[in-house]
């Protein structure tokens, strides 16, 4: 990829440039709590965004993508956005930038990327880390600190992509360190590394290939929903900021002063942000069996109360289920995209053989398999 990145810029830019990466993320669990001010638990991946990069004295960027083969331009002031639906994310960090007082001066990048688009391990995201580090090395000296680095990419998704994203994706793509998840508390903005290093089983993804898009407004409704729920709470426990300060208890109480579908989110997320909790408890103790029971319960929810999962997610998780696979979910923010699975290494080639034979009979295109590797976030080469 590197070569083919910098044949690229020579021919369009000449001489060389500086080169940046990050990575994409899988969250082990911890999904949809983002928003709801919970916790997550994610960890940068083997797969990311790498691109080289040279100011270019202008106040021009002149981007290349590589994968779709599209060139891409747009002045710093100007303030229509980008033609091109990808370019918008770089437009976005730009501006972030500036509207925080940072300095972003013209400069010419070419970028590829490894990730697997629309499987949930957020290439938008390594995207967004990738040029938000550059800026801030390239022109700003590393004076922007990392959290807010990371929270320039929300800003991004919410303000030019139109997506009301949590700071998870990003978080974890500025944040990961190898051989470590992290565990983010979403609202206070506290995080902790475990180490996670599972001997004797494999953490693989199986992408079902059936693609999502969470501008569609199907991942904003969601999030309505839960806070129309939060504000119901509030009104007897003013305390509840965010959903996931909310008790249980405190959800029964005002069943009947909210929709049916709001509950059930709602239902789901204060579940969902006490098996968090679980999975620290357990990776503490080295117990990765209760790490992979609370995957199966977050999946349950997600397809069930949350309604996020489709029939391909639901028949690759009971197929693990089926097998003693340790733990499996779907991934991501739903719709489509990945299962993440915790498989004993002796039952491995056994799964992955299997998971690709009943798939493919049944949905007639076989799966994509992505073993995974916990990686470094963004970063200079």
């Amino acid at each position: 990829m590197r070569t083919k990145i910098h044949q690229k810029f020579s021919e369009l830019f000449g001489n060389e440039g500086v080169w940046y990466t990050s990575a994409g993320r899988i969250n082990i669990i911890g999904e949809h709590t983002d928003y709801n001010g919970g916790y997550v638990f994610p960890g940068a991946i083997n797969v990311g965004i790498l691109t080289e990069i040279r100011p270019n004295g202008t106040d021009s960027v002149k981007l290349f993508a590589l994968d779709k083969n599209e060139l891409a331009e747009f002045k710093l002031s100007q303030e229509a956005l980008p033609e091109q639906f990808w370019a918008r994310y770089i437009f976005g960090v730009c501006k972030e930038v500036l509207k925080r007082g940072g300095k972003v001066e013209g400069f010419d990048a070419v970028f590829a990327g490894d990730v697997p688009l629309g499987a949930g391990l957020s290439s938008s995201a390594a995207l967004e880390s990738t040029f938000a580090f550059a800026l801030n090395d390239l022109f700003n000296d590393n004076s922007i600190e990392k959290f807010e680095l990371a929270k320039i990419g929300q800003s991004t998704e919410h303000n030019y992509c139109g997506v009301k994203c949590g700071i998870m994706d990003q978080f974890a793509s500025v944040f990961g360190k190898a051989g470590s998840i992290i565990r983010l508390n979403c609202k206070t903005g506290e995080y902790k590394y475990f180490p996670f290093n599972p001997v004797g089983y494999k953490l693989v993804l199986i992408d079902t290939c059936v693609k999502h898009s969470l501008a569609d407004g199907a991942y904003n409704k969601r999030r309505e929903s839960c806070e129309r729920a939060a504000a119901a709470i509030r009104k007897n426990h003013p305390e509840v900021e965010f959903l996931s300060d909310a008790k249980r208890l405190w959800l029964d109480e005002v069943r009947s002063e909210i929709s049916e579908e709001d509950f059930l989110r709602a239902e789901y997320v204060i579940g969902e942000v006490q098996r968090v909790l679980d999975v620290s408890d357990a990776l503490e103790r080295g117990d990765y069996e209760t790490v992979g029971e609370m995957m199966y319960q977050t999946h349950f929810g997600l397809s069930r109360l949350y309604e996020v999962s489709c029939e391909e997610l639901d028949f690759l998780n009971k197929l693990a289920r089926k097998m003693d696979v340790t733990g499996s979910r779907v991934m991501g923010g739903g719709f489509g995209g990945c299962t993440i699975n915790l498989v004993k290494e002796g039952l491995y080639d056994k799964f992955i053989a299997e998971a690709r034979r009943q798939f493919t009979e049944k949905f007639g295109h076989a799966p994509k398999v992505y073993d995974v590797v916990i990686s470094d976030g963004a970063r200079k080469l």
